[in-house]
């Protein structure tokens, strides 16, 4: 496989021995989603007509009196493209399946059901990830090591554990393969994807193989936005150098690990990818259930101002855990109208600010009344919530006295760097800020490109 950018973005490690990577060719990966790049002989022939989970009739129905249009084609997710292939990619292997309660089909069934009641399947460990397997943890927890009451079956803490400790771990549970199911929501800063990749780390350490079942990133992924990260600022909200908004789904993030990052050792690699979904799609048009991919994700409009609003984590003010709305308002105690008027001055595409005022019930100024800003996205499109999340502090820092960082300067493994905080403390704006990591996202948008499932 080859890899022309990887000198020009400075990403680490070389591509290993040929075959590595099934289907890993970038030409191939570029065919299209039906073709299951990286799914050789296998899940090819999924999502043929009268495969499980055919088209359904998402939408909303035509107007009285008139003909309605015609439904859009449901996507099909990589585990029901993997079930209508017989689950051929895990014949003969003993599974581990690292997946929360979004790992589920169409039908709202869990995958881990699904697959220990299957006789063609071998599964016999669960691993869960930030949240646990059930996702009843919040953000920075898990649920710890036990047994599933459903199936018996033991399920392992993977949060934040890696190398070889997770190799071990995987050894231990007596897996061949490991299957990842986990609904993305599109950010860097999203500890998922992460875990997807200390996973294939460690189980190219381990002699595992890993097959990734392919999910909609539910903001589009019709391109990446923000700041790349700088290595001496990963951590596990980002290990390696890919921008904020990365716009990519989680089995072409896995081709991109594999290529880009893994150097010596790449994991043996499959993936099944959807058939059905397009870049320019929002969650809305896939016709699929949304499930909470944890505890402050309640709905696709969360995920989408997420990339922005989330960076509210790393100063003093509250990013709306511990409301109905979690990233959807931002503020603090004596914050006033201020912010709204100066944040709508900006002129953001897509976006209006409105002033609200909310009370958490838990986490940052819980049980006190807070004023801020309610965002409402009015076209999704042109909204880039990584520019509405800077324009957010810039205005914030302008118009309130009280805003400050969090002491550890989280914000700067948020960004990926310090540039974001020296920038806003230094007075600048929007598009100056935004001008700073125009070249980093330039290269990482261009290797991207070599790893793209979807049209």
């Amino acid at each position: 496989m080859t890899l022309s950018r990887r000198g020009v973005l400075g990403l680490a490690g070389a591509v290993g021995a040929a075959g590595a990577v099934a289907g890993a060719a970038p030409a191939a990966r570029a065919a299209a989603p039906g073709a299951a790049p990286g799914s050789a002989g296998s899940a090819g022939s999924a999502g043929s007509a009268g495969t499980p989970g055919t088209p359904g009739t998402a939408g909303t129905p035509g107007t009285a009196g008139t003909a309605a249009a015609p439904a859009p084609e449901r996507v099909l997710t990589g585990c029901e493209r993997l079930a209508a292939g017989g689950y051929a990619e895990l014949a003969g292997q003993r599974v581990g399946v690292v997946t929360n309660p979004t790992g589920i089909t169409a039908d709202a069934r869990h995958l881990v059901d699904v697959l220990h009641a299957d006789p063609r399947v071998d599964l016999v460990a669960v691993f869960g990830p930030e949240h646990g397997f059930r996702g009843s943890a919040q953000a920075g927890g898990s649920e710890g090591t036990g047994r599933d009451p459903a199936t018996g079956l033991p399920v392992y803490d993977t949060y934040d554990t890696g190398g070889q400790r997770l190799a071990d771990l995987f050894t231990a549970a007596g897996i061949d393969t490991v299957v990842f199911d986990i609904q993305d929501v599109g950010a860097r800063f999203y500890t998922y994807v992460w875990t997807l990749y200390d996973c294939m780390r460690a189980a190219a350490l381990a002699g595992k193989a890993v097959v990734v079942l392919d999910r909609p990133n539910p903001v589009g992924g019709r391109r990446a936005a923000g700041p790349v990260l700088e290595r001496p600022y990963a951590s596990f909200v980002g290990r390696e150098p890919i921008a904020l908004a990365h716009g990519m789904t989680a089995a072409e993030l896995a081709l991109l690990f594999n290529g880009e990052f893994l150097g010596s050792r790449p994991v043996r690699l499959r993936t099944v990818p959807m058939t059905g979904w397009r870049r320019a799609s929002f969650y809305g048009s896939t016709g699929l259930p949304w499930v909470p991919p944890s505890p402050n994700m309640p709905t696709p409009d969360t995920a989408l101002a997420y990339a922005g609003t989330c960076l509210f984590e790393g100063t003093t003010l509250s990013e709306g855990r511990g409301t109905t709305t979690p990233f959807e308002v931002v503020g603090a105690e004596g914050v006033d109208r201020r912010w709204a008027e100066a944040a709508n001055g900006l002129g953001l595409p897509g976006v209006w600010f409105r002033e609200t005022w909310f009370t958490p019930s838990f986490s940052k100024h819980a049980g006190k009344l807070c004023g801020g800003v309610r965002l409402i996205v009015h076209d999704r499109e042109a909204f880039d919530p990584v520019r509405a999340g800077i324009g957010l502090l810039v205005t914030a820092r302008r118009v309130w006295s009280g805003f400050g960082w969090r002491a550890d300067h989280w914000i700067d493994r948020l960004t990926g760097s310090d540039r974001v905080r020296t920038l806003v403390d230094a007075g600048a704006g929007v598009e100056e800020i935004a001008g700073d990591w125009a070249a980093g996202l330039a290269r990482f948008a261009a290797v991207r490109e070599e790893y793209l499932l979807y049209p």
